[in-house]
């Protein structure tokens, strides 16, 4: 056990950046998730609607989470340069996805015309779509060529989002048996791996680099400026910032030069906080009483808990000087709250079972009329 004064590590600008961008982070993408599902049922495009888990799907996530963890533990030196390629096609994809409402917003906003130019995999493109991703392709080959570690960040967190808003969970019941299984899945990885497997399985696969396939190709083609491509490249599954943000020296490739937090310590919960606040928004648009107008409060309480236990889990791995298996605080934190709060407005049984979603689209759709 380390002395107290140590938790002064935490108002570090890395650990306080770290924490500020996870909470912000989860707020946006639960937020994406209810806009995401408002504008399919407004548009009534079910093309490319979201997948919402029942009990056999929500079971088997711990399950094939594993396989892969222990697939990548011992394989991931042959396949890196093909979970990089697969990384770079999901993170243009996710990061377009992220950013589109934004220039359909100041179209709509400054009355701009966008006329459709071309068609692609059945779908037309407007001008400012093509130019949107176009950039969004171009921020990935930034960071095949760089490996920055901002660019890293921001695919990162543009694949929370995009998960979060296209997998849902119906109600608490199946939200409490997903988290219940990953608090297990991530305690048994951290704590008891390497009582079986010789190693850390979870921190090893966290902290590998991937082989760049750019830096192969480049190599292969004796191109121009191989040099200025990296070699090795950290694959956008956390979000990590170096311990010297305020320095001038450049971090390292040294584990202890960066804080890290893995993408499902962000994206789990930002599942029960989606879930929270569509039920919000639910109770808020159709229940016109004086309650309703007290806003989002199993969202509030939610996003509080998330922000508690993330706090705690960083506490504990300062403290004792070992990785912390985030789930371990973060599900009590935040599924906790939801769960005391709903019994004691009698509204548990409501969030347990969930509601019949195409049911309550029509009556919010008849109330719009």
């Amino acid at each position: 056990m380390e002395p107290l004064w140590k938790l002064l590590y935490l108002l570090e600008p890395s650990s306080v950046t770290l924490i500020a961008t996870a909470i912000v982070v989860s707020y946006a993408s639960a937020t994406r998730a209810l806009n995401y599902g408002k504008e399919m049922e407004r548009n009534r495009d079910m093309s490319e609607a979201s997948i919402t888990l029942d009990r056999s799907q929500a079971l088997m996530i711990p399950i094939m989470s594993s396989c892969s963890l222990l697939f990548m533990f011992y394989m991931f030196s042959s396949v890196s340069q093909i979970l990089t390629g697969f990384t770079a096609v999901a993170s243009a994809s996710a990061l377009y996805f992220c950013l589109s409402p934004y220039p359909a917003h100041i179209k709509s906003q400054f009355g701009l015309s966008d006329p459709y130019v071309s068609r692609c995999c059945s779908k037309s493109f407007t001008r400012i779509q093509g130019l949107l991703l176009t950039l969004c392709i171009s921020l990935v080959v930034a960071w095949l060529v760089t490996g920055n570690w901002i660019l890293n960040n921001l695919l990162g967190i543009s694949l929370c989002i995009a998960f979060v808003s296209h997998v849902r969970l119906p109600n608490i019941k199946i939200c409490a048996m997903l988290l219940a299984c990953l608090f297990v899945y991530d305690i048994f990885w951290v704590f008891f791996s390497e009582r079986f497997f010789g190693a850390n399985v979870m921190v090893s696969v966290a902290t590998q680099q991937a082989s760049n396939p750019v830096h192969t190709v480049a190599n292969s083609l004796s191109l121009p400026g191989l040099q200025l491509i990296t070699k090795k490249l950290e694959l956008p599954v956390k979000i990590v910032f170096p311990r010297n943000m305020l320095g001038r020296a450049v971090p390292g490739n040294n584990v202890s030069d960066y804080m890290m937090l893995g993408l499902g310590d962000m994206a789990i919960p930002s599942m029960l906080l989606a879930l929270v606040l569509c039920f919000d928004h639910r109770k808020t648009a159709t229940i016109l009483d004086e309650q309703s107008s007290k806003g989002f409060k199993y969202f509030r309480y939610a996003l509080s808990g998330y922000a508690i236990g993330l706090v705690t889990a960083l506490v504990a791995g300062i403290l004792t000087r070992s990785p912390q298996p985030a789930l371990l605080y973060l599900v009590p934190c935040t599924l906790g709250p939801v769960i005391v709060l709903s019994w004691m407005n009698k509204e548990l049984w409501e969030l347990w079972e969930g509601t019949d979603t195409t049911n309550q689209n029509e009556k919010i759709h008849i109330t719009e009329v």
